[in-house]
């Protein structure tokens, strides 16, 4: 799942990434309203995270933004402003969720993992497939009730396919939500997680639908 911080302030930034890719997420950073509009609106998210206090564009103008060019993936605002009228104006236009500063770093996840949840129809934190299960609170992975050791990539890719039960996802869209933008991308290398993730679980979890993608069945 990938991740964009947007947050002026580079030093939280850069620790919110940290905390985000400490558990299993892509993370990357924004610093200004007009990069953060841009990039939110030409890349694909799993959610955004989003400061409102921000340089040359204010963060409600860049989530109006956003959402008036399609993009609907959650958004987790944090914010100084503690009042009422701006908790609601950031609801009206577009936000998901609301965080006042200062805040812990485990609400944060803890609510950015519930959006994540919700925007893939997944309402429990277990995450279920027939005799797989993924644990998001923990990013335990369990297979027959045996916990399976995962590399961090693997982890990725199943944690993607498992989010999105009985979708088909392609080998570039597994590309641009396991990398950060500037990691040197091989969709070659998915075929290669896969077949090490399938001598993990079992040949028939992932399926494969020849010329599309993989899939995952959730029963």
């Amino acid at each position: 799942m990938k991740i964009l911080v947007v947050e002026d302030d580079v030093t939280l930034g850069e620790q919110i990434v940290t905390g985000l890719e400490q558990n299993g997420w892509v993370a990357e950073h924004s610093a200004d309203g007009i990069d953060a509009l841009y990039r939110a609106t030409s890349e694909p998210w799993d959610a955004i995270v989003l400061d409102l206090g921000l340089p040359k564009l204010d963060g409600i103008t860049v989530l109006k933004g956003i959402r008036e060019e399609n993009v609907n993936c959650p958004v987790v605002i944090l914010s100084a402003r503690n009042e009422l009228t701006q908790r609601v104006d950031g609801l009206n236009a577009g936000a998901d969720d609301y965080l006042t500063k200062p805040f812990q770093m485990v609400e944060l996840i803890a609510r950015v993992r519930a959006q994540l949840r919700r925007a893939t129809g997944n309402v429990s934190p277990v995450i279920q497939a027939g005799e797989l299960s993924l644990d998001t609170r923990t990013s335990k992975v369990t297979w027959q009730d045996q916990v399976v050791d995962l590399t961090a990539l693997e982890f990725k890719v199943l944690s993607y396919l498992m989010h999105n039960t009985d979708k088909v996802i392609s080998r570039t869209e597994l590309v641009e939500h396991i990398y950060k933008q500037d990691f040197d991308r091989d969709s070659n290398t998915i075929e290669v997680f896969i077949g090490r993730i399938r001598r993990k679980i079992g040949n028939d979890v992932i399926k494969t639908v020849r010329g599309l993608g993989y899939r995952i069945n959730a029963n």
